[in-house]
């Protein structure tokens, strides 16, 4: 199975591509980022998120996506913006027909690191020894969108999705 992992935003949205072997292994397929530029309109940043999301799937194929929820507590201008690239990133898996799941900042660090109240680093090394890299990966985006997709393989399991 292959999930697709995405740490939504409008100016770093982060991507990571895991799959998980018939041996139960998780295996990093590709991260990375797609970026916009905040001197852009708008409507050409969203544009170009969609395009960036639906390239991805286009390339990969990905049995499901796992998209995380948005926790803002004080910035509203900032979750507005992000909701934005969100709802484009939802629309984006939608029109390519890619299962979605959502999940809360605290249930990616629950599922990753086993406390939902993980810091950064300590998810981030956690990423990197689930997928045995060598290095954590980078950027902070592409590392938290990785987690997301294992999150989401680790979901998929326990709910018995694909199963015949």
């Amino acid at each position: 199975m292959l999930t697709l992992g995405i740490d939504p935003g409008t100016a770093t949205i982060g991507y990571g591509l895991v799959r998980e072997t018939n041996d139960g292994a998780l295996q990093a397929v590709d991260f990375g980022v797609i970026t916009t530029l905040p001197q852009q309109p708008m409507w050409e940043r969203l544009k170009q998120i969609y395009e960036g999301v639906t390239a991805l799937v286009e390339r990969y194929q990905p049995d499901h996506a796992g998209v995380e929820e948005l926790f803002f507590a004080r910035n509203v201008t900032t979750a507005i913006t992000v909701a934005q690239g969100r709802g484009v990133i939802l629309l984006a898996l939608a029109m390519t027909g890619v299962p979605v799941a959502e999940y809360k900042p605290n249930m990616v660090k629950q599922s990753i690191s086993g406390y939902g109240g993980a810091k950064k680093p300590q998810m981030q090394e956690m990423v990197r020894i689930l997928l045995g890299l060598d290095s954590i990966p980078r950027p902070d985006d592409a590392a938290d969108a990785l987690a997301i997709a294992i999150t989401d393989l680790h979901s998929l399991r326990y709910s018995g999705y694909g199963d015949e």
